[in-house]
């Protein structure tokens, strides 16, 4: 085994090792750095694979952008984020731990790829064929029917989560979309005729007389 192998074995012990603690942590705090953790890993995997646009892509799209959304989910679900927001330094110690391994694992990659003139197994057999314009061909053409069924159950995540927002719980308030758009403005508007009065201001005291002794 050289160090292409093992460096690709030991990415992918990380992706499977996260992914574990992300379903297996108790606060979606730890889950959501577990998350970037594997994501991380899962596009070192792709980069020494070869696949240098996916893992790109991994880190730009799902790391960037994916997470942002499964937080504000996160948020938007009946949790108790009392304690999460109280104990915020106690999140510390697995953030800095995520942290250290990201950068361990860059720092291994860089190595990978600068030592090594080939990666583990080039997924593009044309040399003048590029990287993205291989999977481009190969998505849209021969795995176009798993990109869509993919694209619907993401959809379909997405549903859900929304949905389990709007669960009816004592003591919040939602919108009756139906009430609002047969609201006419008399129902909100009430326009009353009231009498006009003139208030006169009394006139002014007058000056008090000076005290003997005092100057006038």
């Amino acid at each position: 085994m050289d160090f292409v192998q093992f460096a690709f074995f030991a990415f992918a012990a990380l992706a499977v090792g996260s992914a574990g603690a992300v379903i297996s942590a108790r606060s979606p705090v730890h889950s959501a750095l577990f998350l970037v953790l594997t994501f991380f890993s899962v596009a070192c995997t792709w980069i020494i694979a070869g696949a240098e646009f996916l893992g790109v892509a991994l880190v730009i799209v799902y790391v960037g952008a994916v997470m942002v959304l499964f937080l504000f989910v996160v948020m938007m679900l009946d949790i108790d984020l009392v304690s999460i927001n109280e104990g915020f330094v106690s999140h510390l110690p697995i953030g800095l731990v995520v942290a250290v391994v990201m950068l361990l694992e860059l720092l291994a990659l860089i190595g990978v790829m600068a030592f090594v003139q080939t990666p583990l197994s080039p997924i593009v057999p044309e040399a003048e064929v590029s990287n993205t314009a291989w999977i481009a061909r190969r998505l849209f053409t021969d795995f176009l029917l798993p990109f869509e069924v993919a694209a619907v159950i993401l959809t379909v995540a997405v549903v859900a989560a929304v949905t389990l927002t709007l669960r009816r719980r004592p003591g919040t308030k939602h919108q009756i979309v139906g009430e609002q758009v047969r609201t006419r403005p008399g129902d909100r508007l009430r326009m009353l005729d009231m009498p006009v009065s003139v208030h006169v201001a009394d006139d002014p005291p007058a000056p008090a007389a000076p005290v003997d002794g005092e100057e006038k």
